[in-house]
């Protein structure tokens, strides 16, 4: 009987242990499990993709906040000026809409001079160039060399006001002094707003077709003069500069209507950084086309005399359809913004558009190409504001369908543009 005990009591022991060993297997099996789907959790989705970059930027950027109606989403942070990094039409799985400098942004290092780290939408403020810039000092030579983007829209972050799944608002009290010598003390705010169907339809007066997703999203900018001291034309003004920075390709093209007035083309800049040839800049009648492959810096400008307050670009590859809707003023003072002391400081561009391309030493900052739009610059007493207003739209889908709607809004057929 006592011999018989030993056994059952050795066979319990074994079972105990085997029962152990088991669990410990499967626990360590389903921790790695785990460990595996958490290390490959920002490879969910292919390079490229929403979720890709929306996963990418949560890692390395702090502060940020996404927008979303169903498939519709807008990427925000408040750590880079409540900038719009990028945005989707169709979900975690489609096209990721913004340039992401994935280089600059994961070192987490902070340029001294200007952090390229990307975004569709960014908030600047001008002139670039010029006796009242703020991006050059005092009786520097304006070359890229001595050029610096102010902390104040390059690192600063900016702080949340408010935020919900479609708006976010965010602000900033800050100064700035120009090449000139005066200083601003001003308050920015800046309200990120996510659009309906509805909404797009009435900003573009068209309806948007079978076959086309779409994203859009309106951002409104203020500028107070929060100072004791008016600000003066003779001693410089501050303009509001959005800028979005979109993937280069030699299938991307940027389409801008104007005014067909007499002398249309002398309102058109297009020497900025030399003059830019035929083979990537076309101007006809009353349409430019800009060639964006990132291979080649230039950047063209238009003036509020032929402006019109609608920016095109087409990507041919992915089909993707960018439409920025600026405000312009015919009579408002724009800042020149060009590198050089002006004779005339206030006759600026209101839409820019850059392309990208090796500097003098064979650096670059990206490749990405850009389209930009700026207020103007206004007097403003201590207390007053400037309110500055821009809506971008993305459709993607069928490109006839996308054809037929350029067509209708600034009579353009993208297959000539294709084949140019």
């Amino acid at each position: 009987m006592r011999a018989l005990f030993k056994v059952i009591i050795c066979c319990m022991k074994k079972i105990q242990l085997l029962y152990f060993f088991s669990a410990f297997i499967f626990i360590a099996c389903n921790n790695n499990n785990q460990n595996t789907m958490n290390n490959n959790n920002d490879s969910i989705y292919a390079k490229g993709s929403y979720g890709y970059d929306a996963a990418f930027i949560k890692k390395h950027a702090g502060n940020v906040i996404e927008l979303e109606n169903g498939n519709a989403k807008v990427l925000l942070c408040a750590d880079y000026q409540g900038r719009v990094f990028t945005s989707t039409a169709d979900g975690d799985s489609g096209t990721s809409f913004g340039w992401i400098n994935y280089g600059l942004l994961s070192s987490g290092e902070k340029k001294k001079q200007f952090n390229p780290v990307g975004g569709e939408e960014r908030f600047w403020l001008g002139p670039e160039g010029g006796q009242y810039s703020i991006f050059f000092k005092k009786d520097d030579p304006f070359d890229f060399t001595h050029w610096q983007v102010p902390a104040l829209i390059d690192t600063i972050a900016y702080k949340v006001d408010q935020s919900d799944k479609t708006s976010a608002t965010f602000s900033l009290t800050s100064s700035v002094t120009n090449y000139s010598g005066t200083t601003f003390n001003l308050d920015i705010t800046r309200k990120l707003q996510l659009l309906d169907k509805n909404a797009i339809e009435q900003k573009l007066n068209a309806t948007i077709p079978g076959g086309v997703q779409t994203v859009a999203y309106e951002s409104t900018n203020q500028i107070k003069n929060s100072g004791n001291n008016a600000w003066k034309k003779d001693s410089g003004l501050l303009s509001i500069w959005l800028a979005g920075m979109f993937s280069p390709s030699e299938e991307a093209k940027v389409i801008i209507p104007f005014s067909p007035i007499k002398n249309a083309h002398s309102f058109i800049t297009d020497d900025y950084f030399g003059k830019i040839d035929s083979s990537r800049l076309v101007i006809k009648d009353s349409v430019l086309y800009f060639r964006c492959d990132g291979k080649s810096r230039g950047k063209i400008g238009l003036a509020p005399e032929v402006a019109k307050p609608f920016v095109c670009s087409y990507d041919f590859k992915k089909n993707v359809l960018t439409i920025l809707i600026p405000e312009v003023h015919k009579d408002g003072d724009y800042v020149n913004s060009k590198w050089e002391l002006q004779k005339e400081p206030y006759k600026g561009d209101v839409i820019n558009s850059y392309n990208d391309g090796p500097l003098a030493d064979g650096s670059q900052m990206g490749p990405f190409y850009e389209v930009e739009s700026s207020s103007s610059a206004q007097e403003l007493k201590p207390g007053e504001t400037q309110e500055y207003h821009q809506t971008t739209i993305h459709l993607q889908g069928d490109y006839s369908a996308l054809n037929n709607l350029v067509k209708q809004l600034i009579n353009v057929d993208l297959d000539d543009v294709k084949n140019w």
